[in-house]
């Protein structure tokens, strides 16, 4: 090593190759370190040492072995850099409604749609014990939520308030479950449930929500005779092939435990009474009083000790005693819950919705059966409507609507289903963002994801139960059509907004039980009213839009009084008879 003439004082250095230096034991390197011709003040911290290149060498040794502990302390391993680090609450961004945002975009990358449901499994549980304890689908809760959107979005711009309008619940004018049975009711059960001697067997036909209509009435007429229900037989859908059980759709260890102290449900008859003669009831009228029922039947009941009856839809009165009408109410509302692997399924598919933000549930009315039994075509080409035709003369008995009006006449007066474009137009005129998820049930509709087109361009957050779940999970209801409209019925019933394209049993059913959860939205379709501005292409869009809504004002699942109107059933209008308002009263199982 020699020193430069021109510069006595400058410091030579020495070229080692890194391999080397990592090979040098600590005493070799400090000898390197303390240069003999170094001056005693250039110490480490000395003002020359910065000139040193051991020095930066540890230096950048310090700063990457502090980075890598911070590194492994802090930084979550599921969830990647962000190109938006000031980011951190995932919770309200997964409700961002308002600018249509999808994760990806708000800071956090996603592994696709179809990734998403699997994700969801692992909260499934302590989502079900969140709802349990908070009321999964409260209106306070969701009102909560929303607020939150707009507060997290940062304004109150007009977009953001539409928007957040269409999610707002309705005002359920504080009504609550409220089951508080008569004493006379309550003596008379201790008689009932201890008899021994009289039975009762049904058989339910129809789809999931027709038996479910007629396994309420089925109970109720059990507690009007006095007899023990034998637990309902399913008769085979001719339509679906469905050969569906009790204990296959229904949790009938729920069912007898929560109608103990109001009917006995037993699962066979016993051996005593196997080979009685039952007596057979083909055909009940319709909307039977409990004065008739009791005429008709109690004697020869008590003398033989069972009773078959067949064909239970819609024969018992709408109209009965109070105690009845809440005995209506614990069977569809809290007794009819669905088998443990359904209402899993359902549930998972559920909160798996519920990661995308607040979702719309849609029940669309538009296979062919439907058109078929409703006189109505689905306006999608002439094809289409020869197919109908051809089918509706071919089975005459399937036409339910009236077969003195025209096509044109049932659809002016609302006798017909919504197509996908009409819901489209609707919804958007409602306030409904195009950012939002929506979860449609149903059947696939004639004319396969072609007839969807309409509504798939304005809504494209469109998912089915066959697009979140996945293969593995739906093959064990396959071929099981009740058991689909039972994981349809309960995403539908869990969501934040349902509406329903045309009139039918299990709009009706959710209806009610969207109403006893405590008035959740459920928009009614006015169609009698608004298709006439459908027709009308010459009117703004604006005036289309405020048009609508004030037609749909009073359709947003508002509480409204049974009594008001003849005929209905409480469990579609539970207030009053099911639900009031006086805080100290309280639902009593």
């Amino acid at each position: 090593m020699a020193k430069s003439k021109n510069n006595a004082k400058k410091v030579s250095y020495i070229s080692v190759p890194s391999q080397i230096i990592n090979s040098l034991s600590s005493s070799s390197l400090h000898s390197l370190l303390l240069s003999p011709k170094k001056s005693p003040r250039s110490r480490f911290f000395g003002l020359t040492s910065y000139r040193s290149p051991v020095f930066w060498f540890l230096t950048l040794f310090l700063f990457c072995f502090l980075g890598m502990l911070k590194l492994s302390y802090n930084l979550d391993p599921l969830v990647p850099f962000s190109p938006y680090p000031c980011v951190t609450s995932q919770p309200q961004l997964q409700y961002s409604i308002s600018n249509g945002r999808t994760r990806s975009q708000l800071g956090f990358v996603s592994n696709g749609e179809n990734n998403d449901k699997k994700d969801q499994e692992v909260g499934s549980v302590d989502a079900r014990e969140l709802k349990s304890k908070a009321g999964f689908g409260s209106n306070e809760l969701k009102a909560e939520s929303l607020k939150g959107v707009v507060d997290f979005q940062g304004g109150n711009s007009d977009g953001v308030e539409e928007e957040t309008e269409f999610w707002k619940q309705p005002d359920g004018l504080g009504y609550k479950p409220c089951l508080k049975f008569s004493g006379e009711y309550r003596s008379l059960s201790e008689l009932i449930v201890k008899d021994r001697r009289k039975y009762l067997l049904v058989v339910v036909s129809g789809g999931l929500n027709q038996q479910r209509n007629q396994i309420v009435d089925a109970v109720v007429i059990a507690r009007i005779l006095g007899a023990a229900l034998v637990v309902p037989i399913l008769q085979v859908n001719v339509i679906w092939g469905d050969e569906s059980e009790f204990s296959d759709i229904f949790d009938l260890e729920h069912f007898k435990r929560v109608l103990a102290n109001d009917v006995r449900i037993v699962s066979s008859l016993p051996s005593t009474h196997i080979i009685t003669r039952p007596v057979v009831e083909r055909r009940t009228p319709l909307h039977v009083s409990p004065q008739w029922i009791r005429s008709r039947y109690l004697k020869r009941l008590n003398r033989e000790g069972v009773l078959l009856l067949r064909g239970l839809d819609s024969r018992l009165s709408k109209d009965l005693p109070s105690d009845l009408q809440k005995l209506r109410c614990k069977v569809a509302f809290s007794a009819l819950r669905f088998a443990p692997p359904v209402l899993e399924l359902g549930n998972k598919l559920a909160e798996r919705m519920r990661n995308k933000g607040p979702y719309l549930a849609l029940h669309l009315r538009m296979e062919l059966d439907v058109w078929v039994r409703t006189g109505c075509n689905p306006g999608l080409s002439h094809e289409y409507d020869e197919i109908i035709n051809n089918e509706r003369k071919q089975r005459p008995e399937l036409l339910t609507a009236r077969s003195n009006m025209t096509y044109h006449e049932r659809k002016l007066a609302g006798l017909c289903p919504l197509n996908a474009m009409e819901v489209a137009r609707l919804l958007k005129a409602l306030g409904a963002p195009k950012s939002a998820s929506i979860y449609w049930a149903g059947g696939q509709p004639l004319g396969g994801k072609e007839a969807l087109l309409s509504l798939t361009r304005e809504f494209p957050h469109f998912y089915n139960k066959e697009d979140l779940a996945l293969p593995s999970e739906l093959k064990p209801f396959a071929n099981r059509a009740s058991l689909m409209a039972a994981i349809d019925y309960i995403v539908s019933e869990n969501s934040d907004v349902f509406m329903p394209s045309h009139g039918g049993n299990m709009g009706h059913a959710i209806q009610g039980q969207r109403a006893y959860a405590g008035h959740k939205k459920y928009i009614t379709p006015n169609k009698r009213h608004m298709l006439p501005y459908f027709l009308n292409s010459s009117l703004p869009e604006a005036e289309f839009n405020r048009i609508i809504k004030e037609l749909h004002r009073d359709s947003l699942g508002q509480p409204e009084l049974r009594t008001s109107k003849a005929g209905r059933d409480v469990t579609k209008y539970p207030v009053p008879e099911c639900m009031c308002t006086d805080s100290h009263t309280h639902a009593s199982l």
